[in-house]
């Protein structure tokens, strides 16, 4: 927005201009909350209505920001930019918008600082105001950042990725629980030596894009996809453990390429492509909500796969599902028994799926036949109506587990109503031992998927 002073005139299309003090303005709001935002940077623009409820022309004598020579905040009333306008017109039984933004300075602080101010509107020698807010967080800003040693970050301000974050071959980078990282539009982490993160449920790890408040008025960028790239473990990298983390918002989720990765109660959703990718990988995922993605939410191209206790569920809003829940590949043999082989030379696929529920939305599996595979469901709650045999065993087929997700109203919660089927369905004996809380920290009891139930309102 342009920062002039402005005048606005509308021309009268009638002498009845109230003058009468208990004429007063309306306001779809009293208080403008443009949420927690970056400091330095722009808010998202709010935008409120303010009504003549009156029968005759309402003249605003003055709209001002009470503190304006700060700059934070800055307003457009109805159509015109500035911090200060005069004899604004409404027509009776009308309204006009007023826009709202702001940019906050740094506070040299690690928590947030609240910020506000007053608009004041002066009609007929009486003064009403709205209550402009934000919140404030101070960020590090890192661009192209590469970690070339072994380096522990701990938590204290969030940190903006700006086009690249890449950890090194034969680095170590540690992110300790309560640390959040930002990543601009298109950014990419990539290891190509170690990623080791030690979030707990009171302290998690939090990977998601830059972009705060809403997207719509009632659609918060935190279930956007396509915000920033994702993370890549490239075949160079080693050693590779998260815990309690959470990684939303990417164009391709996590991929590994014939490397080793191990995920105990993470969460990966909201992908334009799948949540989760291997290749030839050792995967380890325990406790884990895989969800949410275009074209499916997990593909295991060879490699070991282990599963246990896993919710993957896709409710994906924006496309059409492009793929299945779980796409398995170089398994040795398709549903058709179609040899399936990448001629890379490197062993079929090993998987087992554990104490798991796969649900929602699209079909569940790309092979619903894994005979002569070395694929394996074990005490799992399935989408598809099927039956037992030698790799699907003591399963649940076709039962809804009942997850508290509405998504008509945008609501992606995958734990459970008390009287989900998956409760007291599991086999401790496939239990991990690691594996004494769920994300939330709430403690384990034989429940399939990634949470127990959640407490009914």
């Amino acid at each position: 927005m342009a920062l002039i002073g402005a005048s606005v005139f509308t021309s009268c299309i009638e002498d009845g201009i109230t003058t009468s003090p208990s004429d007063q303005p309306t306001f779809a709001s009293d208080t403008i909350n443009l949420g927690k935002v970056f400091t330095e940077e722009g808010t998202p623009t709010k935008r409120f209505m303010v009504y003549n409820r009156h029968d005759k022309i309402l003249n605003i004598s003055r709209v001002s920001i009470r503190n304006g020579g700060s700059g934070i905040f800055r307003v457009n009333v109805d159509g015109v930019s500035g911090r200060e306008f005069y004899n604004v017109e409404i027509r009776p039984n009308d309204s006009i918008y007023v826009l709202v933004e702001a940019t906050l300075p740094a506070s040299g602080t690690l928590l947030p600082v609240e910020i506000s101010d007053m608009l004041d509107f002066e009609t007929n020698g009486v003064t009403s105001s709205v209550v402009l807010y934000a919140l404030g967080q101070d960020a590090e800003r890192l661009y192209g950042h590469v970690i070339t040693r072994d380096t522990v970050w701990e938590p204290s301000l969030p940190r903006i990725i700006y086009d690249s974050l890449v950890v090194a071959p034969g680095a170590r980078l540690t992110i300790k629980g309560g640390s959040s990282l930002h990543f601009h539009d298109k950014a990419v982490l990539t290891v190509d030596g170690t990623l080791v993160t030690e979030g707990t449920p009171d302290a998690l790890v939090e990977m998601g894009g830059d972009r705060t408040g809403n997207v719509l008025t009632d659609v918060s960028f935190d279930i956007m996809s396509n915000q920033w790239g994702g993370v890549i473990f490239s075949p160079t990298s080693s050693d590779n453990k998260m815990a309690h983390t959470l990684i939303r918002n990417t164009s391709f989720g996590v991929v590994a390429d014939s490397t080793d990765l191990s995920l105990i109660n993470c969460r990966l959703r909201n992908s334009a492509g799948m949540a989760l990718q291997t290749r030839h990988t050792d995967l380890e995922a325990i406790g884990c909500e895989l969800a949410d993605a275009s074209m499916g939410v997990v593909g295991i191209h060879g490699g070991t796969a282990r599963l246990v206790s896993c919710t993957i569920a896709n409710y994906y809003l924006f496309t059409a599902l492009g793929g299945p829940a779980i796409k398995l590949s170089h398994t040795g043999f398709d549903s058709g028994k179609v040899y399936d082989d990448d001629e890379s030379g490197l062993p079929h696929l090993q998987a087992t799926f554990d104490n798991c529920i796969v649900y929602g939305n699209g079909s569940d599996l790309s092979h619903p036949d894994l005979a002569g595979t070395q694929v394996y469901f074990r005490n799992s709650l399935l989408k598809s109506n099927g039956s037992d045999d030698d790799n699907f065993i003591k399963c649940i087929w076709g039962e809804d587990p009942l997850y508290h997700t509405v998504r008509e109203d945008y609501l992606f919660d995958y734990r459970l109503h008390t009287d989900s089927p998956a409760i007291g369905a599991a086999d401790p004996a496939l239990a991990d031992p690691r594996l004494t809380v769920d994300y939330y920290g709430t403690p384990r009891t034989a429940t399939l998927g990634a949470y127990e139930a959640k407490a009914e309102n």
